[in-house]
């Protein structure tokens, strides 16, 4: 991706330890690398994730990308190098609006894959252009992929990183996500791994996050 460019970066101290906050803006999408030491070369840790507002700032249950966020960042900072790329691309590509229209049809009984259809899209209109050359950008030719997602791996290899290793990123469910969470596994091919342990497991007795 030629069109992007990088536009600010600052110290972040955050919970689970210091990072660097890069910004970065292309045409039609915007994101963030919360960046751990200098992280350049190949089988950098890395986890690309995609914005969740309904989860990441008011705390619904329904899916688990808090909790994946979190864990993410997490195991990033027990490493003195690693890199989360952020991108806002709500409701796998869709769009807050839209992403609460699927969670209604939800509400009706279809699956995530179902609602998406039903509204037009397809399961998961995400890309991840942006991702790689963020990661280009940072001088990072290869990572260790903290992800479940075939697809994901695809789309940053198709677009110029090298996923040289996939680390299982399962972080728990509570009962209102367990359904969630099987349609990505049994419909859209995640890869399947028990939960590892963590205190950032979203759970039903004070665990939600």
């Amino acid at each position: 991706m030629k069109d992007f460019t990088r536009t600010a970066s600052s110290a972040l101290p955050t919970h689970f330890g210091p990072f660097e906050l890069v910004h970065y803006q292309s045409a039609e999408l915007e994101g963030v690398a919360l960046v751990r030491g200098n992280p350049a070369g190949e089988d950098v840790l890395c986890r690309v994730h995609s914005e969740c507002m309904t989860g990441e700032v008011f705390g619904s249950l329904r899916c688990d990308c808090r909790s994946q966020l979190e864990l993410a960042m997490e195991r990033l900072a027990r490493k003195s190098e690693g890199v989360l790329v952020y991108l806002r691309q709500e409701g796998r590509g869709i769009g807050l609006g839209n992403k609460i229209k699927a969670y209604a049809l939800q509400d009706l009984g279809r699956d995530t894959v179902q609602a998406n259809l039903e509204l037009g899209f397809a399961p998961d209109e995400r890309s991840y252009e942006l991702a790689a050359a963020i990661l280009q950008d940072l001088g990072i030719i290869s990572v260790k992929l903290m992800t479940n997602n075939p697809e994901k791996m695809k789309g940053l290899e198709a677009a110029g990183i090298r996923v040289s290793e996939q680390v299982p990123h399962w972080a728990g469910s509570s009962s209102h996500s367990e359904a969630y969470i099987e349609t990505k596994r049994r419909r859209m091919g995640h890869i399947t791994q028990t939960a590892e342990p963590s205190g950032l497991a979203a759970g039903d007795k004070g665990k939600a996050l």
